[in-house]
């Protein structure tokens, strides 16, 4: 393949996008940079750096010395990832945004964008590797692998990458990690060298979350219960709280049924009633979970993985592998089995598949 491939990397603002874009080019391909806006309900708000990152994207792309195009995807990603993300916290589920994201907005709304301006493959600066298997029976296909920087892996994230969207990524950092990134950057005299990692949802940044949430979703007090039926408070909605939440429950001065001064937890939501089920202590027995059931599949190779196997998984982003064996019991579902009980396991984030470093897919979780 002639090195003057033209890769199209999408720039966000950030130094790892600006340090993929860096690698290629020095690697000689034809880079063009891509900077896409995703929402603009509330763009002059305090909390959208939006306009910020464009005038990063553009300081970076003069200092690479190339091209860069901005491109307005809000209107489908209102369509195809926020209407999503506002059912889900609805019907009482925590979504992964990031998720939805990366399969319908960068990897494909914005694959499309880059393949009609002549690219054949598109580069983001995501932490994962992808590896094309040359022989054996998988031979032509595309694996996701974990990135080298196992603290910053987002293979997690891009678990509902198909063949084809794998097939043109390119991920320059799979090797890297975050200290020689930075690095390199600060080196290489790009003005992102030192800028601090957005945190929060792709769409809504570091605005207050439930102030967020409380502009597109009503109200509906209830009750706070324990499992015994001990009325101990009133929530303000189910859809603002997660599984797992220990911070703005609001009831902090309601002593627990556990151990003095245990702190009080969210364990379920009973959508029937309304209520919020919450219990005292990090260990209750209703956060630990050793099953769980997951929906929505989407396989990497494009085939359900063999049940026979030993897998890990993941529940949520950010937390070690956990030894499990899988059960396609009926068409669509697949029964995770972890070897040991799983905390907060949480409806609507994403169960995620790996053998060793290979990412193999997920679903939803029920």
């Amino acid at each position: 393949m002639s090195n003057k491939e033209k890769i199209i990397v999408g720039l966000s603002g950030g130094v790892d996008s600006a340090v993929a874009a860096l690698l290629l080019k020095r690697a000689g391909f034809e880079v063009v940079g891509l900077f896409m806006k995703n929402w603009e309900d509330d763009d002059d708000d305090a909390y959208c750096s939006t306009r910020q990152d464009l005038i990063d994207c553009a300081a970076v792309a003069d200092v690479i010395g190339i091209e860069l195009e901005a491109v307005n995807f809000a209107a489908e990603y209102k369509e195809r990832v926020f209407s999503a993300f506002l059912a889900e916290y609805q019907a009482g589920r925590t979504p992964n945004p990031d998720v939805l994201c990366n399969a319908e907005i960068k990897f494909k709304a914005f694959l499309d964008h880059a393949l009609a301006l002549g690219a054949e493959r598109i580069a983001t600066g995501h932490y994962a590797g992808v590896r094309e298997v040359r022989e054996g029976e998988q031979a032509g296909r595309f694996e996701l692998l974990k990135a080298a920087d196992k603290s910053k892996d987002q293979s997690y994230f891009l678990h509902r990458l198909s063949q084809a969207q794998l097939a043109a990524a390119v991920f320059p950092l799979a090797q890297l990690h975050k200290t020689e990134v930075r690095r390199i950057a600060r080196e290489a005299g790009l003005p992102v060298h030192a800028k601090k990692d957005s945190t929060g949802i792709c769409f809504i940044g570091e605005r207050p979350f439930r102030e967020f949430l409380n502009r597109y979703l009503p109200r509906t007090p209830g009750p706070i219960r324990t499992p015994e039926g001990r009325v101990i408070g009133e929530h303000i909605g189910l859809a603002f709280y997660t599984i797992g939440q220990r911070k703005g429950i609001g009831i902090g001065g309601v002593k627990g049924g556990g151990s003095e001064g245990e702190a009080w937890y969210v364990a379920g939501k009973d959508m029937a009633q309304n209520e919020l089920v919450v219990v005292s202590g990090h260990n209750h027995p209703l956060l630990q979970r050793d099953s769980l059931r997951a929906a929505d599949l989407s396989w990497i190779s494009g085939r359900a993985p063999d049940a026979a196997s030993a897998y890990a998984a993941k529940t949520r982003y950010r937390q070690a592998d956990a030894p499990c064996r899988i059960c396609l019991a009926e068409p669509g579902c697949c029964e995770f089995r972890f070897e040991r009980p799983q905390w907060a396991v949480t409806p609507g984030q994403s169960a995620v598949l790996y053998q060793g470093e290979v990412c193999l897919g997920g679903g939803v979780i029920q």
